[in-house]
């Protein structure tokens, strides 16, 4: 490169430009612009009804720090307020119902309550149906509310009434295939004694 070319080069051209510079724009345009903000709105609709329905579930159920609904989780265990409805079995060590109202449990064809030893085995069983209370264990007793004396017990070799008073009501009475020892007979007022 000679001189004279370096310093023509390297001047500033006074002239005049005709051509207009060209800006090119940096961004999104266009159809692609448009799908986007639908794709983003598209988005936050979805947020928002995420959301919603996150809010309505947690007010539907009754979440709190404590539990869920009627449930709560105490340091003794789980505390159930309120009808509860269990369709598989429940299995818990002890249950208690408020000291002011009584345990209910319903069921639509029986109750049963079965018992287990250390390794599975049913040892006892109760059995509340609509026609018949069943029993089935070793020895069933039935104690009296205030002091706890047997009234009735019952196992594979004698059946024990231990109430000092048993009124046998009926059309046929009592029938003993034995003899029976006893203090005291009476009949009603104003019956006659047979």
């Amino acid at each position: 490169m000679t001189r004279e070319q370096y310093i023509l080069a390297t001047q500033q051209n006074s002239l005049p430009r005709t051509e207009q510079p060209q800006f090119y724009p940096v961004g999104i345009y266009g159809w692609r612009k448009r799908c986007l903000y639908f794709f983003v709105l598209l988005l936050l609709v979805t947020m928002i009804v995420n959301l919603a329905m996150t809010i309505w579930i947690l007010k539907v159920m009754n979440f709190t720090v404590d539990g869920m609904g009627n449930l709560r989780v105490t340091k003794k265990g789980i505390r159930l307020e309120g009808i509860s409805e269990f369709l598989l079995p429940l299995y818990v060590k002890e249950i208690h119902s408020r000291k002011d109202s009584p345990l209910v449990l319903q069921s639509d064809r029986n109750v049963t309550v079965n018992a287990r030893n250390h390794m599975g085995q049913l040892t006892g069983q109760l059995t509340v149906g609509a026609d018949a209370v069943e029993a089935q264990c070793k020895r069933f007793e039935v104690r009296a509310s205030e002091g706890g004396k047997v009234l009735f017990s019952a196992d594979e070799d004698e059946i024990v009434i231990g109430a000092d008073r048993l009124k046998v009501t009926g059309t046929e009475g009592a029938v003993f295939g034995h003899s029976v020892e006893t203090p005291h007979i009476r009949a009603e007022p104003s019956q006659d004694l047979k």
